[in-house]
């Protein structure tokens, strides 16, 4: 890892996991939100994000077929239409360097599945977990680090 900026920076740090833990209440189902955190992740190439939402995900339940399809989500049929409207949303939202823009349609089929509040927290999720992401790819934070954290986390509990 090049800097740790959570431990040069934990007021920053302890902000974005305020804003998390605000999210990880709301009203998206931990499943949904796992694999709209893996997706972006992915996109990014974030190692470290990636390894820790698909065990996320594995613990909400998410099936491994869609774990193991999830980049190819257009193709497969494993996910359902409010997953499948929130993977393009994710990609749209995540895909800055195509010009970061939601088109009409991508949004009309959000609309279509979540209602205000959950629309409102989907999109503040995908905001933060590419917040992370960009922190992470940054400093070269590997999926190493996160079983390394993973086993520190699990250990003080």
């Amino acid at each position: 890892m090049r800097l740790n900026t959570y431990g040069t920076d934990p007021t920053g740090y302890e902000r974005l996991l305020a804003w998390n833990e605000h999210l990880a209440a709301g009203p998206l189902h931990a499943g949904l939100r796992a694999i709209v955190e893996a997706r972006a992740s992915q996109i990014n190439g974030c190692a470290f994000c990636l390894a820790m939402h698909l065990d996320e995900a594995r613990a909400a339940g998410v099936d491994q077929v869609k774990l193991d399809t999830l980049a190819a989500w257009r193709d497969v049929t494993a996910f359902d239409p409010s997953e499948r409207a929130a993977l393009a949303l994710t990609e749209a939202m995540t895909r800055v360097a195509d010009g970061g823009r939601v088109n009409d349609a991508t949004w009309a089929s959000a609309r279509e599945h979540f209602d205000d509040a959950s629309l409102a927290c989907l999109v503040e999720v995908i905001a933060l977990i590419n917040a992370f992401n960009r922190i992470n790819v940054a400093t070269a934070r590997t999926a190493e680090d996160y079983v390394a954290y993973a086993s520190r986390r699990r250990s003080v509990h």
